[in-house]
Protein backbone atom coordinates (compact mmCIF):
# COMPACT_ATOMS: atom_id res chain seq x y z
CA UNK A 1 0.00 0.00 0.00
CA UNK A 2 0.90 3.29 -0.42
CA UNK A 3 2.98 5.12 1.98
CA UNK A 4 0.89 8.31 1.74
CA UNK A 5 4.34 10.72 1.84
CA UNK A 6 4.33 14.68 1.00
CA UNK A 7 5.10 15.93 -1.76
CA UNK A 8 6.85 19.18 -3.46
CA UNK A 9 4.44 21.98 -3.57
CA UNK A 10 4.88 22.57 -7.05
CA UNK A 11 1.88 22.17 -9.22
CA UNK A 12 0.96 18.55 -10.49
CA UNK A 13 -0.63 17.36 -13.77
CA UNK A 14 -3.60 14.91 -14.03
CA UNK A 15 -2.22 11.85 -13.98
CA UNK A 16 -0.44 12.73 -10.92
CA UNK A 17 -3.34 12.52 -8.88
CA UNK A 18 -4.53 9.13 -10.32
CA UNK A 19 -1.93 7.50 -8.18
CA UNK A 20 -1.46 10.30 -5.15
CA UNK A 21 -4.92 11.57 -4.69
CA UNK A 22 -4.04 12.38 -1.11
CA UNK A 23 -2.34 15.31 -2.40
CA UNK A 24 -5.35 16.85 -4.55
CA UNK A 25 -6.77 19.01 -2.08
CA UNK A 26 -3.27 21.18 -1.30
CA UNK A 27 -2.10 21.14 -4.59
CA UNK A 28 -4.63 20.69 -7.44
CA UNK A 29 -4.97 23.88 -9.51
CA UNK A 30 -8.56 25.83 -9.57
CA UNK A 31 -8.96 24.20 -13.13
CA UNK A 32 -8.37 20.69 -11.74
CA UNK A 33 -10.63 21.25 -8.71
CA UNK A 34 -13.51 22.29 -11.09
CA UNK A 35 -12.99 19.19 -13.02
CA UNK A 36 -13.12 17.12 -9.76
CA UNK A 37 -16.45 19.41 -8.86
CA UNK A 38 -17.96 18.57 -12.26
CA UNK A 39 -17.28 14.77 -11.96
CA UNK A 40 -18.74 14.48 -8.79
CA UNK A 41 -21.69 16.84 -9.56
CA UNK A 42 -22.44 13.85 -12.61
CA UNK A 43 -21.92 10.87 -10.12
CA UNK A 44 -24.07 12.86 -7.75
CA UNK A 45 -26.78 13.41 -10.75
CA UNK A 46 -27.24 9.39 -10.71
CA UNK A 47 -27.95 9.15 -6.64
CA UNK A 48 -23.91 9.40 -5.51
CA UNK A 49 -22.94 11.60 -2.48
CA UNK A 50 -19.74 12.62 -1.39
CA UNK A 51 -18.67 14.40 1.96
CA UNK A 52 -16.06 17.62 2.10
CA UNK A 53 -12.44 17.04 0.74
CA UNK A 54 -13.48 13.90 -1.43
CA UNK A 55 -11.86 12.88 -4.73
CA UNK A 56 -12.14 10.62 -7.26
CA UNK A 57 -10.06 10.25 -10.33
CA UNK A 58 -11.63 10.85 -13.70
CA UNK A 59 -9.26 7.16 -14.17
CA UNK A 60 -11.25 5.00 -11.96
CA UNK A 61 -14.48 3.39 -13.67
CA UNK A 62 -16.64 4.20 -11.06
CA UNK A 63 -20.33 2.77 -12.26
CA UNK A 64 -22.50 1.95 -8.95
CA UNK A 65 -25.91 1.79 -8.56
CA UNK A 66 -24.91 3.17 -4.86
CA UNK A 67 -22.24 5.70 -3.83
CA UNK A 68 -21.57 7.28 -0.46
CA UNK A 69 -18.00 8.59 0.65
CA UNK A 70 -17.53 9.81 3.82
CA UNK A 71 -15.77 13.07 4.25
CA UNK A 72 -11.73 12.98 3.07
CA UNK A 73 -12.31 9.67 0.81
CA UNK A 74 -11.07 8.93 -1.96
CA UNK A 75 -10.64 6.24 -5.42
CA UNK A 76 -7.77 6.44 -7.02
CA UNK A 77 -6.57 5.98 -10.40
CA UNK A 78 -7.78 2.74 -12.36
CA UNK A 79 -9.86 1.39 -9.39
CA UNK A 80 -13.21 -0.42 -10.31
CA UNK A 81 -15.97 0.37 -8.43
CA UNK A 82 -19.39 -1.06 -9.01
CA UNK A 83 -22.41 -2.22 -7.43
CA UNK A 84 -23.69 -0.42 -4.01
CA UNK A 85 -20.40 0.78 -1.86
CA UNK A 86 -20.82 3.00 1.12
CA UNK A 87 -18.09 4.11 2.88
CA UNK A 88 -17.31 6.67 5.76
CA UNK A 89 -14.52 9.15 6.56
CA UNK A 90 -10.86 8.86 5.53
CA UNK A 91 -11.40 5.75 3.57
CA UNK A 92 -9.02 4.81 0.55
CA UNK A 93 -9.27 2.75 -2.70
CA UNK A 94 -6.20 2.51 -3.90
CA UNK A 95 -4.92 2.28 -7.36
CA UNK A 96 -6.41 -1.28 -9.47
CA UNK A 97 -8.45 -2.22 -6.46
CA UNK A 98 -11.48 -3.68 -7.30
CA UNK A 99 -14.97 -2.95 -4.98
CA UNK A 100 -17.68 -4.54 -6.94
CA UNK A 101 -21.50 -6.17 -5.15
CA UNK A 102 -22.35 -4.71 -1.89
CA UNK A 103 -19.76 -3.26 0.22
CA UNK A 104 -20.04 -1.21 3.93
CA UNK A 105 -16.92 0.61 5.09
CA UNK A 106 -16.57 1.94 8.46
CA UNK A 107 -14.36 5.05 9.24
CA UNK A 108 -10.46 5.03 8.24
CA UNK A 109 -10.42 1.60 6.01
CA UNK A 110 -7.18 1.41 3.55
CA UNK A 111 -7.68 -0.94 0.78
CA UNK A 112 -4.36 -1.35 -1.03
CA UNK A 113 -3.19 -1.66 -4.70
CA UNK A 114 -4.52 -4.10 -6.62
CA UNK A 115 -7.06 -5.51 -4.02
CA UNK A 116 -10.36 -6.99 -4.62
CA UNK A 117 -14.05 -6.63 -2.16
CA UNK A 118 -16.00 -9.14 -4.08
CA UNK A 119 -19.55 -8.41 -2.57
CA UNK A 120 -20.98 -10.98 -5.26
CA UNK A 121 -20.72 -14.46 -6.22
CA UNK A 122 -21.92 -16.29 -9.30
CA UNK A 123 -23.88 -19.96 -9.50
CA UNK A 124 -22.13 -22.12 -10.74
CA UNK A 125 -24.93 -25.76 -10.65
CA UNK A 126 -24.08 -28.40 -13.58
CA UNK A 127 -27.19 -27.46 -15.51
CA UNK A 128 -26.32 -24.42 -17.75
CA UNK A 129 -22.98 -22.78 -18.20
CA UNK A 130 -21.51 -20.40 -15.73
CA UNK A 131 -22.34 -16.98 -17.85
CA UNK A 132 -25.80 -17.79 -17.78
CA UNK A 133 -25.98 -18.87 -13.48
CA UNK A 134 -27.83 -15.85 -11.72
CA UNK A 135 -25.51 -13.48 -9.61
CA UNK A 136 -25.64 -13.79 -5.49
CA UNK A 137 -24.84 -11.39 -3.10
CA UNK A 138 -24.12 -11.50 0.77
CA UNK A 139 -21.88 -8.25 0.91
CA UNK A 140 -19.08 -7.49 2.57
CA UNK A 141 -18.86 -5.66 6.15
CA UNK A 142 -15.49 -4.00 6.72
CA UNK A 143 -15.32 -2.43 10.39
CA UNK A 144 -12.99 1.03 11.50
CA UNK A 145 -9.75 1.30 11.45
CA UNK A 146 -8.86 -1.42 8.70
CA UNK A 147 -5.76 -1.90 6.67
CA UNK A 148 -6.34 -4.14 4.02
CA UNK A 149 -2.72 -5.27 1.90
CA UNK A 150 -2.05 -4.79 -1.75
CA UNK A 151 -2.84 -7.51 -3.90
CA UNK A 152 -5.51 -8.98 -0.95
CA UNK A 153 -8.92 -10.94 -1.90
CA UNK A 154 -12.17 -10.72 0.10
CA UNK A 155 -14.85 -13.12 -0.67
CA UNK A 156 -18.70 -12.08 -0.54
CA UNK A 157 -20.38 -12.65 2.75
CA UNK A 158 -17.29 -12.12 4.86
CA UNK A 159 -16.82 -9.14 8.03
CA UNK A 160 -14.19 -7.91 8.59
CA UNK A 161 -14.12 -6.30 12.71
CA UNK A 162 -12.79 -3.41 13.52
CA UNK A 163 -8.70 -2.50 13.67
CA UNK A 164 -7.97 -5.31 11.88
CA UNK A 165 -4.91 -5.43 9.30
CA UNK A 166 -4.73 -7.98 6.59
CA UNK A 167 -1.44 -8.70 5.11
CA UNK A 168 -0.72 -8.42 1.46
CA UNK A 169 -1.87 -11.42 -0.74
CA UNK A 170 -4.60 -12.52 1.90
CA UNK A 171 -7.32 -14.72 0.25
CA UNK A 172 -9.91 -13.81 3.49
CA UNK A 173 -12.98 -16.38 3.20
CA UNK A 174 -13.87 -16.17 6.64
CA UNK A 175 -14.86 -13.29 9.04
CA UNK A 176 -12.17 -11.91 11.20
CA UNK A 177 -12.89 -10.82 14.71
CA UNK A 178 -12.20 -7.03 15.85
CA UNK A 179 -8.07 -6.18 16.47
CA UNK A 180 -7.13 -9.30 14.10
CA UNK A 181 -3.81 -9.68 12.32
CA UNK A 182 -4.52 -12.15 9.52
CA UNK A 183 -2.47 -12.82 6.35
CA UNK A 184 -2.34 -16.45 3.95
CA UNK A 185 -4.21 -18.13 1.69
CA UNK A 186 -6.89 -18.46 3.09
CA UNK A 187 -5.85 -16.12 5.90
CA UNK A 188 -5.58 -17.18 8.86
CA UNK A 189 -5.66 -15.17 12.41
CA UNK A 190 -1.81 -14.94 13.31
CA UNK A 191 -2.09 -12.21 16.74
CA UNK A 192 -4.23 -9.63 17.86
CA UNK A 193 -2.64 -6.36 16.92
CA UNK A 194 -2.79 -5.01 20.34
CA UNK A 195 -0.28 -6.83 20.98
CA UNK A 196 1.06 -5.61 24.49
CA UNK A 197 -2.66 -6.06 25.58
CA UNK A 198 -3.88 -8.02 28.52
CA UNK A 199 -3.37 -11.85 28.03
CA UNK A 200 -6.00 -13.99 27.87
CA UNK A 201 -7.23 -15.59 30.74
CA UNK A 202 -6.40 -18.94 31.56
CA UNK A 203 -9.27 -21.81 32.60
CA UNK A 204 -8.33 -22.61 36.24
CA UNK A 205 -6.48 -25.71 36.88
CA UNK A 206 -8.51 -29.03 36.06
CA UNK A 207 -11.08 -26.88 33.56
CA UNK A 208 -13.77 -24.38 33.77
CA UNK A 209 -16.63 -27.21 35.22
CA UNK A 210 -14.60 -28.10 38.10
CA UNK A 211 -14.05 -24.39 38.67
CA UNK A 212 -17.55 -23.36 38.46
CA UNK A 213 -18.68 -26.78 40.65
CA UNK A 214 -16.37 -25.06 43.14
CA UNK A 215 -17.12 -21.78 42.95
CA UNK A 216 -20.89 -22.50 43.09
CA UNK A 217 -19.91 -24.86 46.40
CA UNK A 218 -18.73 -21.71 47.84
CA UNK A 219 -21.28 -19.74 47.09
CA UNK A 220 -24.32 -22.16 48.07
CA UNK A 221 -22.28 -22.26 51.45
CA UNK A 222 -21.84 -18.28 52.39
CA UNK A 223 -25.07 -17.38 50.93
CA UNK A 224 -26.89 -16.67 54.35
CA UNK A 225 -24.43 -14.71 55.64
CA UNK A 226 -24.78 -12.59 52.82
CA UNK A 227 -28.46 -11.87 52.70
CA UNK A 228 -28.38 -11.42 56.59
CA UNK A 229 -25.45 -9.40 55.94
CA UNK A 230 -28.08 -6.37 53.87
CA UNK A 231 -31.20 -7.45 55.79
CA UNK A 232 -32.56 -4.61 58.04
CA UNK A 233 -34.14 -6.34 60.92
CA UNK A 234 -35.47 -3.03 62.49
CA UNK A 235 -37.12 -2.21 59.44
CA UNK A 236 -37.73 -5.63 57.62
CA UNK A 237 -36.26 -4.39 54.59
CA UNK A 238 -33.30 -4.75 52.47
CA UNK A 239 -30.86 -2.41 51.01
CA UNK A 240 -27.82 -3.64 48.80
CA UNK A 241 -24.96 -3.46 50.92
CA UNK A 242 -24.56 -2.14 54.29
CA UNK A 243 -25.10 1.49 54.61
CA UNK A 244 -26.84 2.18 51.31
CA UNK A 245 -30.48 2.66 51.29
CA UNK A 246 -32.92 0.17 51.61
CA UNK A 247 -34.62 -0.21 48.12
CA UNK A 248 -37.30 -2.43 46.11
CA UNK A 249 -34.64 -3.68 44.20
CA UNK A 250 -32.71 -4.89 47.18
CA UNK A 251 -36.22 -7.07 48.42
CA UNK A 252 -36.22 -8.40 44.84
CA UNK A 253 -32.51 -9.00 44.50
CA UNK A 254 -32.62 -11.16 47.64
CA UNK A 255 -35.55 -13.35 46.32
CA UNK A 256 -33.66 -14.40 43.31
CA UNK A 257 -30.05 -15.01 44.98
CA UNK A 258 -32.36 -17.17 47.67
CA UNK A 259 -33.49 -19.57 44.83
CA UNK A 260 -30.88 -19.33 43.02
CA UNK A 261 -28.41 -20.50 45.96
CA UNK A 262 -30.79 -22.04 48.61
CA UNK A 263 -34.15 -22.93 46.08
CA UNK A 264 -36.08 -20.97 49.24
CA UNK A 265 -37.24 -17.67 49.86
CA UNK A 266 -35.03 -15.69 51.63
CA UNK A 267 -34.55 -17.35 55.36
CA UNK A 268 -36.12 -13.51 57.10
CA UNK A 269 -39.23 -13.97 56.17
CA UNK A 270 -42.19 -16.57 55.02
CA UNK A 271 -42.23 -16.58 51.27
CA UNK A 272 -46.26 -15.39 51.57
CA UNK A 273 -44.74 -12.32 54.28
CA UNK A 274 -42.10 -11.90 51.19
CA UNK A 275 -45.08 -11.41 48.68
CA UNK A 276 -47.57 -9.30 50.43
CA UNK A 277 -44.66 -6.75 51.06
CA UNK A 278 -44.14 -6.31 47.69
CA UNK A 279 -47.50 -6.89 46.53
CA UNK A 280 -48.25 -3.63 48.95
CA UNK A 281 -46.02 -1.69 47.24
CA UNK A 282 -47.77 -1.29 43.78
CA UNK A 283 -49.88 1.83 42.83
CA UNK A 284 -53.42 0.43 42.12
CA UNK A 285 -54.22 3.52 39.77
CA UNK A 286 -51.14 3.21 37.17
CA UNK A 287 -50.09 -0.83 38.51
CA UNK A 288 -46.61 0.79 38.47
CA UNK A 289 -44.16 0.16 41.45
CA UNK A 290 -42.72 3.38 42.93
CA UNK A 291 -39.50 3.65 44.83
CA UNK A 292 -39.63 3.11 48.87
CA UNK A 293 -40.55 6.02 50.49
CA UNK A 294 -38.65 7.61 53.33
CA UNK A 295 -41.28 5.62 55.75
CA UNK A 296 -40.88 2.72 53.92
CA UNK A 297 -44.38 2.44 52.68
CA UNK A 298 -44.24 3.45 48.62
CA UNK A 299 -43.63 6.44 47.27
CA UNK A 300 -44.78 9.06 45.16
CA UNK A 301 -45.10 8.39 41.26
CA UNK A 302 -44.72 11.74 38.48
CA UNK A 303 -47.50 12.84 36.71
CA UNK A 304 -48.33 10.95 33.61
CA UNK A 305 -47.65 12.34 30.15
CA UNK A 306 -49.71 13.44 27.25
CA UNK A 307 -50.24 9.52 26.34
CA UNK A 308 -50.76 8.20 29.60
CA UNK A 309 -47.56 7.03 30.46
CA UNK A 310 -45.94 7.94 33.61
CA UNK A 311 -41.90 8.54 32.81
CA UNK A 312 -39.88 6.62 35.65
CA UNK A 313 -37.24 4.57 35.09
CA UNK A 314 -37.19 3.09 38.59
CA UNK A 315 -40.81 2.09 38.41
CA UNK A 316 -40.29 0.70 35.16
CA UNK A 317 -37.63 -1.40 36.54
CA UNK A 318 -39.55 -2.45 39.26
CA UNK A 319 -42.05 -4.38 36.54
CA UNK A 320 -39.64 -6.45 35.64
CA UNK A 321 -37.73 -7.13 39.46
CA UNK A 322 -40.60 -7.66 41.31
CA UNK A 323 -42.99 -9.15 38.93
CA UNK A 324 -40.49 -11.89 38.71
CA UNK A 325 -39.50 -11.99 43.06
CA UNK A 326 -43.17 -12.38 43.08
CA UNK A 327 -43.13 -15.66 40.23
CA UNK A 328 -40.60 -16.81 42.78
CA UNK A 329 -42.49 -17.14 46.03
CA UNK A 330 -45.83 -18.19 44.13
CA UNK A 331 -47.40 -15.09 43.83
CA UNK A 332 -48.42 -12.22 41.52
CA UNK A 333 -49.16 -8.56 41.37
CA UNK A 334 -52.52 -7.85 42.54
CA UNK A 335 -53.17 -5.20 39.95
CA UNK A 336 -52.64 -4.47 36.21
CA UNK A 337 -50.02 -2.54 35.38
CA UNK A 338 -52.63 -0.14 33.80
CA UNK A 339 -50.50 1.91 31.78
CA UNK A 340 -49.70 -0.74 29.43
CA UNK A 341 -53.16 -1.88 29.52
CA UNK A 342 -54.71 1.45 28.29
CA UNK A 343 -52.32 2.52 26.40
CA UNK A 344 -53.34 2.34 22.51
CA UNK A 345 -52.16 1.04 19.23
CA UNK A 346 -51.40 4.58 17.59
CA UNK A 347 -50.07 6.01 21.24
CA UNK A 348 -47.69 3.05 21.42
CA UNK A 349 -46.08 3.31 17.78
CA UNK A 350 -46.07 7.15 18.63
CA UNK A 351 -43.58 6.44 21.77
CA UNK A 352 -41.78 3.32 19.82
CA UNK A 353 -41.33 6.15 17.21
CA UNK A 354 -40.23 9.11 19.83
CA UNK A 355 -37.89 7.05 21.83
CA UNK A 356 -33.80 8.26 21.30
CA UNK A 357 -33.04 5.40 19.12
CA UNK A 358 -30.43 7.29 17.63
CA UNK A 359 -28.45 8.72 20.86
CA UNK A 360 -30.31 6.37 23.43
CA UNK A 361 -30.16 3.22 22.13
CA UNK A 362 -30.17 1.55 26.32
CA UNK A 363 -33.31 3.52 27.32
CA UNK A 364 -35.18 2.93 24.41
CA UNK A 365 -35.14 -1.00 24.67
CA UNK A 366 -35.32 -0.47 28.29
CA UNK A 367 -38.89 0.96 27.79
CA UNK A 368 -39.73 -1.77 25.40
CA UNK A 369 -38.94 -4.11 28.16
CA UNK A 370 -41.00 -2.71 30.88
CA UNK A 371 -44.08 -1.94 28.24
CA UNK A 372 -43.47 -5.83 27.24
CA UNK A 373 -43.48 -7.03 30.75
CA UNK A 374 -46.64 -5.28 31.65
CA UNK A 375 -48.35 -6.87 28.76
CA UNK A 376 -46.87 -10.21 30.18
CA UNK A 377 -48.32 -9.48 33.52
CA UNK A 378 -51.90 -8.45 32.29
CA UNK A 379 -51.99 -11.46 30.16
CA UNK A 380 -51.20 -13.29 33.51
CA UNK A 381 -53.87 -11.90 35.50
CA UNK A 382 -56.14 -12.55 32.62
CA UNK A 383 -56.74 -8.88 31.84
CA UNK A 384 -55.91 -7.73 28.15
CA UNK A 385 -52.33 -7.43 27.41
CA UNK A 386 -53.05 -3.51 26.38
CA UNK A 387 -55.87 -1.89 24.19
CA UNK A 388 -56.70 -4.19 21.46
CA UNK A 389 -53.77 -4.47 18.78
CA UNK A 390 -51.22 -2.88 20.74
CA UNK A 391 -49.42 -5.87 21.30
CA UNK A 392 -49.76 -6.69 17.78
CA UNK A 393 -48.36 -3.29 17.01
CA UNK A 394 -45.73 -3.66 19.42
CA UNK A 395 -43.88 -6.66 17.40
CA UNK A 396 -45.24 -5.18 14.40
CA UNK A 397 -43.21 -2.14 14.95
CA UNK A 398 -40.22 -4.00 16.06
CA UNK A 399 -40.11 -6.37 12.82
CA UNK A 400 -40.01 -3.43 10.63
CA UNK A 401 -37.23 -1.34 12.46
CA UNK A 402 -34.45 -4.01 12.91
CA UNK A 403 -31.44 -3.28 11.01
CA UNK A 404 -30.62 -6.19 8.46
CA UNK A 405 -26.94 -5.32 8.71
CA UNK A 406 -26.56 -5.74 12.60
CA UNK A 407 -29.50 -7.43 13.53
CA UNK A 408 -30.63 -4.57 16.24
CA UNK A 409 -32.78 -1.54 17.03
CA UNK A 410 -31.07 2.07 16.64
CA UNK A 411 -27.50 2.72 15.80
CA UNK A 412 -24.11 2.99 17.74
CA UNK A 413 -24.30 7.21 18.69
CA UNK A 414 -20.43 7.66 17.32
CA UNK A 415 -17.42 5.21 16.37
CA UNK A 416 -16.01 6.69 19.22
CA UNK A 417 -18.56 5.42 21.74
CA UNK A 418 -18.62 2.07 19.64
CA UNK A 419 -21.41 -0.21 20.11
CA UNK A 420 -22.23 -0.07 24.24
CA UNK A 421 -25.71 1.27 23.94
CA UNK A 422 -26.62 -0.47 20.68
CA UNK A 423 -26.21 -3.83 22.25
CA UNK A 424 -26.98 -3.12 25.76
CA UNK A 425 -30.85 -1.70 24.44
CA UNK A 426 -30.94 -5.04 22.68
CA UNK A 427 -30.83 -6.97 25.78
CA UNK A 428 -32.78 -5.11 27.14
CA UNK A 429 -35.83 -4.67 24.53
CA UNK A 430 -35.02 -8.36 23.35
CA UNK A 431 -35.42 -9.94 26.82
CA UNK A 432 -38.67 -8.36 27.91
CA UNK A 433 -40.19 -9.02 24.20
CA UNK A 434 -38.99 -11.89 21.71
CA UNK A 435 -37.42 -13.75 24.30
CA UNK A 436 -40.04 -13.44 26.66
CA UNK A 437 -42.58 -14.50 24.64
CA UNK A 438 -40.56 -17.44 23.03
CA UNK A 439 -40.65 -15.75 19.62
CA UNK A 440 -37.22 -16.08 17.43
CA UNK A 441 -35.02 -12.97 16.99
CA UNK A 442 -35.07 -11.41 13.70
CA UNK A 443 -31.31 -11.85 11.87
CA UNK A 444 -29.95 -14.00 14.31
CA UNK A 445 -26.47 -14.58 12.37
CA UNK A 446 -25.56 -10.26 12.13
CA UNK A 447 -27.17 -10.06 15.89
CA UNK A 448 -24.17 -12.85 16.54
CA UNK A 449 -21.77 -10.57 14.49
CA UNK A 450 -22.69 -7.15 15.92
CA UNK A 451 -22.22 -8.68 19.32
CA UNK A 452 -19.19 -10.07 19.05
CA UNK A 453 -17.50 -7.04 17.46
CA UNK A 454 -18.76 -5.49 20.56
CA UNK A 455 -17.29 -7.74 22.70
CA UNK A 456 -13.63 -7.52 21.57
CA UNK A 457 -13.91 -3.94 22.60
CA UNK A 458 -11.09 -3.23 25.58
CA UNK A 459 -12.53 -0.48 26.77
CA UNK A 460 -15.33 -2.36 28.16
CA UNK A 461 -14.43 -6.27 28.23
CA UNK A 462 -10.26 -6.11 29.01
CA UNK A 463 -9.41 -7.68 32.29
CA UNK A 464 -10.69 -5.72 35.46
CA UNK A 465 -12.93 -3.45 33.30
CA UNK A 466 -16.51 -5.32 33.00
CA UNK A 467 -19.12 -4.87 34.89
CA UNK A 468 -22.60 -6.54 35.19
CA UNK A 469 -24.50 -5.02 32.82
CA UNK A 470 -21.62 -4.73 29.86
CA UNK A 471 -21.50 -8.75 30.27
CA UNK A 472 -24.96 -9.82 30.86
CA UNK A 473 -25.76 -7.71 27.35
CA UNK A 474 -23.50 -9.77 25.41
CA UNK A 475 -23.85 -13.10 26.91
CA UNK A 476 -27.37 -13.33 26.72
CA UNK A 477 -27.86 -11.98 23.23
CA UNK A 478 -24.98 -14.87 22.00
CA UNK A 479 -26.93 -16.93 23.89
CA UNK A 480 -30.19 -16.11 22.56
CA UNK A 481 -29.22 -15.53 18.71
CA UNK A 482 -27.43 -19.47 19.50
CA UNK A 483 -30.83 -21.16 19.92
CA UNK A 484 -31.61 -20.61 16.23
CA UNK A 485 -28.00 -20.54 15.09
CA UNK A 486 -24.27 -21.65 15.15
CA UNK A 487 -22.93 -19.00 13.50
CA UNK A 488 -19.41 -18.34 14.94
CA UNK A 489 -20.20 -20.54 18.06
CA UNK A 490 -16.49 -21.50 18.08
CA UNK A 491 -15.81 -17.68 18.51
CA UNK A 492 -18.67 -17.23 21.13
CA UNK A 493 -17.63 -20.11 23.20
CA UNK A 494 -14.00 -18.65 23.17
CA UNK A 495 -15.19 -15.26 24.73
CA UNK A 496 -17.71 -16.98 27.34
CA UNK A 497 -14.33 -18.73 28.46
CA UNK A 498 -12.37 -16.30 28.99
CA UNK A 499 -15.30 -13.92 30.69
CA UNK A 500 -16.29 -17.03 32.53
CA UNK A 501 -12.65 -17.86 34.33
CA UNK A 502 -12.38 -13.93 35.28
CA UNK A 503 -15.74 -13.40 37.00
CA UNK A 504 -15.29 -16.24 39.07
CA UNK A 505 -12.22 -14.76 40.80
CA UNK A 506 -14.20 -11.89 42.00
CA UNK A 507 -16.21 -13.27 45.08
CA UNK A 508 -16.06 -11.98 48.12
CA UNK A 509 -16.77 -14.66 50.76
CA UNK A 510 -19.70 -13.99 52.82
CA UNK A 511 -20.72 -10.53 50.61
CA UNK A 512 -20.84 -11.92 47.22
CA UNK A 513 -20.42 -9.93 43.92
CA UNK A 514 -19.93 -6.03 43.12
CA UNK A 515 -21.79 -4.76 39.98
CA UNK A 516 -18.31 -3.60 38.54
CA UNK A 517 -14.51 -4.34 38.38
CA UNK A 518 -13.06 -4.45 42.02
CA UNK A 519 -10.06 -2.05 40.43
CA UNK A 520 -7.75 0.21 41.96
CA UNK A 521 -7.78 2.55 45.01
CA UNK A 522 -10.88 0.95 47.22
CA UNK A 523 -14.86 0.41 46.25
CA UNK A 524 -16.94 2.23 45.49
CA UNK A 525 -21.45 1.77 45.14
CA UNK A 526 -20.38 -0.04 41.45
CA UNK A 527 -17.58 -2.05 43.10
CA UNK A 528 -18.16 -2.92 46.42
CA UNK A 529 -20.51 -6.15 46.97
CA UNK A 530 -23.89 -6.02 47.18
CA UNK A 531 -27.42 -7.93 46.58
CA UNK A 532 -27.48 -6.32 42.79
CA UNK A 533 -23.91 -7.49 41.76
CA UNK A 534 -24.23 -10.67 43.54
CA UNK A 535 -28.01 -11.51 41.55
CA UNK A 536 -26.68 -10.18 38.41
CA UNK A 537 -23.68 -12.19 38.13
CA UNK A 538 -25.12 -15.36 39.18
CA UNK A 539 -27.06 -14.96 36.17
CA UNK A 540 -24.37 -14.05 34.01
CA UNK A 541 -22.36 -17.01 35.26
CA UNK A 542 -24.77 -19.27 33.93
CA UNK A 543 -25.73 -17.97 30.36
CA UNK A 544 -21.68 -18.03 30.09
CA UNK A 545 -21.08 -21.51 31.52
CA UNK A 546 -24.28 -22.72 29.11
CA UNK A 547 -22.52 -20.93 26.04
CA UNK A 548 -18.93 -23.16 27.34
CA UNK A 549 -21.13 -25.97 27.76
CA UNK A 550 -20.72 -26.62 31.51
CA UNK A 551 -23.88 -25.07 32.90
CA UNK A 552 -24.54 -28.45 34.59
CA UNK A 553 -22.01 -28.09 36.89
CA UNK A 554 -23.55 -25.31 39.10
CA UNK A 555 -26.45 -26.53 40.14
CA UNK A 556 -28.80 -23.87 39.53
CA UNK A 557 -30.77 -22.47 36.56
CA UNK A 558 -32.02 -18.64 36.66
CA UNK A 559 -36.12 -18.90 37.08
CA UNK A 560 -36.50 -15.18 37.45
CA UNK A 561 -35.95 -12.26 35.82
CA UNK A 562 -32.72 -13.29 34.20
CA UNK A 563 -34.27 -17.00 33.24
CA UNK A 564 -33.38 -18.14 29.94
CA UNK A 565 -36.63 -19.46 29.11
CA UNK A 566 -39.74 -17.56 27.51
CA UNK A 567 -41.98 -16.79 30.29
CA UNK A 568 -45.05 -17.19 28.02
CA UNK A 569 -46.18 -18.96 25.01
CA UNK A 570 -45.69 -17.56 21.50
CA UNK A 571 -49.25 -18.55 20.18
CA UNK A 572 -51.18 -15.60 21.56
CA UNK A 573 -52.04 -13.31 18.24
CA UNK A 574 -48.41 -12.52 17.72
CA UNK A 575 -47.27 -13.21 13.91
CA UNK A 576 -44.15 -14.85 13.74
CA UNK A 577 -43.02 -12.59 10.85
CA UNK A 578 -44.80 -9.29 11.52
CA UNK A 579 -46.64 -7.40 8.85
CA UNK A 580 -45.93 -3.61 8.22
CA UNK A 581 -47.94 -1.37 10.41
CA UNK A 582 -49.53 2.15 9.92
CA UNK A 583 -47.38 5.23 11.50
CA UNK A 584 -49.35 7.76 10.37
CA UNK A 585 -50.72 10.19 13.12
Amino acid sequence: MNSESSAPEASADDSYFDYCPWDFARRASEEQRAAQAALQQRLADGGASFGPCCYVSPAAGVFTDVLRLGENSYIAGHAYVTGEMTAGADCTVNPYATVRGRIVLGDGVRIGAHSSLLGFNHGFAPDRPVHRQPLTSKGITVGDDVWIGSHVVVLDGVTIGDHCVVGAGAVVTKDLPPWTIAAGNPARPLRDRRGQGPARVRAPEGGLGDAVARFADRARGQAGDLLARNWNADTGRYRDRPGAAETVRAHCDAVEIADLLLHSPPPHLSAAEHAERLRALQDPVSGLVPELASDGGPGVLPAPAADGWIDDGTAEYHVLSVGYALDLLGSRFAHPVHVVRHMTADRLVARLDSLPWRTGAWSAGAWVDCWATGAHRNLELGAEAGAPGALEALFGWLGTRVGPWTGMWGEAASPAAGRLQLVNGYYRLTRGSFAQFGLPVPYAERVVDTVLAHGGDPRWFAADRQNACNVLDVAHPLWLAGQQTRHRAAEARAWAEEQLAQVLERWRDGAGFGFGPPGEGGGGPGRDPGLQGTEMWLAIIWLLADLVGVADRLGYRARGIHRPEAARSAALRIPSHPAPIDNSP
